[in-house]
């Protein structure tokens, strides 16, 4: 009985041996010389501006995780949507349709919580702020000078002559 796994056994050893000898040849072949350079944090080809520690809106991961529970569900309707025509042959065709109705509406109502919540606006406005308006500042387009006000005075002012 246990003659059987030998081969299994005899790849996986195989398998083991190729990765350790793959590693320890490629430490004795390849050059070792760090330099301070060399030991940067490697960003994209730019050089790293500030601390890699930073505090990232927890927005981002909301909305990915939403989009992962909504992206799932997808892998949960397939299966029936592959069957659906065998289940109609024999009649539970009905019993299927209800299925998939009362799990989409359980998503649906997921989805209807999470837009309730403020969950998918992606700039919210400050809890408290009378104006109940963004309280944004754009780091990317320069701020505009407010228009120029022509006083009504000046409007209707003579013009200015030289007496003399």
């Amino acid at each position: 009985m246990l003659m059987a796994y030998a081969s299994i056994a005899a790849f996986f050893l195989v398998a083991a041996g190729f990765m350790i000898g793959s590693l320890l040849l490629g430490k004795l072949i390849r050059p070792n010389n760090p330099y301070a350079e060399k030991l940067e944090t490697y960003e994209c080809g730019e050089a790293p501006v500030g601390q890699a520690w930073f505090n990232f809106n927890p927005r981002f991961y909301i909305i990915a995780l939403i989009y992962i529970v909504f992206d799932v569900e997808i892998a949960f309707i397939y299966p029936i949507a592959a069957v659906f025509r065998r289940w109609v042959d024999q009649g539970h065709g009905v019993y299927a349709l209800l299925e998939v109705l009362v799990f989409v509406a359980i998503l649906m109502l997921g989805l209807v919580y999470v837009w309730v919540k403020g969950d998918l606006e992606w700039i919210r406005s400050i809890k408290g702020d009378p104006r109940g308006i963004p309280n944004l500042v754009s780091k990317t387009a320069p701020a505009l000078p407010p228009p120029m006000a022509i006083p009504a005075v000046a409007a209707s002012a003579r013009p200015i002559t030289q007496e003399g």
